[in-house]
């Protein structure tokens, strides 16, 4: 299997491999590559319906001479844990954070999130979040109040009185229990239309096919969050294929 980075060539056909609807797995076969190179370099570069190789390649470009031109580690920060590769865990931790903001969620949490999620212990404070992400504590701030609103992560103060921010198995099973919540609610507003509009309108059956099928669903992702929610608390297993 090769190694280092992508060339042009592979990412035009990347892009030709988008273009005929293939599967991530599928352009990582025909480029003898891991499917989780393929995901990163898609999801960092506009994502499967805006990804252009020429783009592509001018921002890895910029992006390897921006890291070239950066000032050295401090060399009492620690080394990277478990003998990961810094440049690649940077890599991933862009591709993380450009997904979740092509979900919609804003470009300064969805960078606080995938930091909670990559860090091991799952907690940052807001001082670590400054230093890891070099922003200001307002942004950080605005950005925790964000998140917790959305039931994304909590806070706990540690042994050091110090408040933390955690993302943790929990966290995330709420947070799906609340987006079938809002789901409710949304059927709840749409049935009420139905009155208003009156029952038997074009309107009024518009409101309540929308109130029907946002109950299935919301009742449907209530069904398989508390059935699958075992699965947050169990050590998956590690296979040949799991790693890059």
């Amino acid at each position: 299997m090769p190694g280092g980075r992508l060339t042009q060539p592979e990412r035009q056909q990347i892009a030709l491999g988008l273009a005929d609807d293939l599967a991530y797995a599928e352009i990582a076969r025909r480029l003898d590559r891991p499917t989780s190179t393929i995901t990163r370099e898609v999801m960092r570069n506009g994502g499967p319906t805006a990804y252009r190789a020429d783009l592509a390649h001018r921002a890895t470009e910029r992006r390897a001479h921006r890291r070239r031109q950066t000032t050295p580690r401090d060399p009492n920060t620690p080394a990277q844990a478990h003998g990961r590769d810094a440049d690649a865990v940077r890599e991933y931790e862009e591709a993380f954070t450009t997904l979740l903001v092509q979900q919609g969620l804003p470009k300064m949490m969805s960078r606080v999130l995938t930091s909670l999620y990559t860090t091991d212990d799952g907690s940052l404070t807001a001082s670590e979040l400054v230093q890891r992400l070099q922003v200001s504590p307002a942004s950080i701030s605005k950005a925790i109040t964000f998140l917790e609103s959305q039931g994304l992560i909590r806070r706990e103060r540690d042994e050091r009185r110090r408040e933390r921010y955690l993302v943790d198995s929990d966290v995330f099973y709420q947070s799906m229990i609340a987006a079938a919540r809002s789901n409710a609610q949304l059927a709840e507003t749409a049935r009420q239309g139905v009155g208003v509009l009156g029952r038997g309108t074009p309107a009024a059956a518009r409101l309540e096919n929308i109130a029907r099928f946002v109950d299935f669903v919301s009742e449907s992702l209530a069904r398989a969050a508390e059935q699958a929610r075992d699965i947050l608390y169990t050590k998956p297993e590690t296979t040949p294929d799991s790693t890059d």
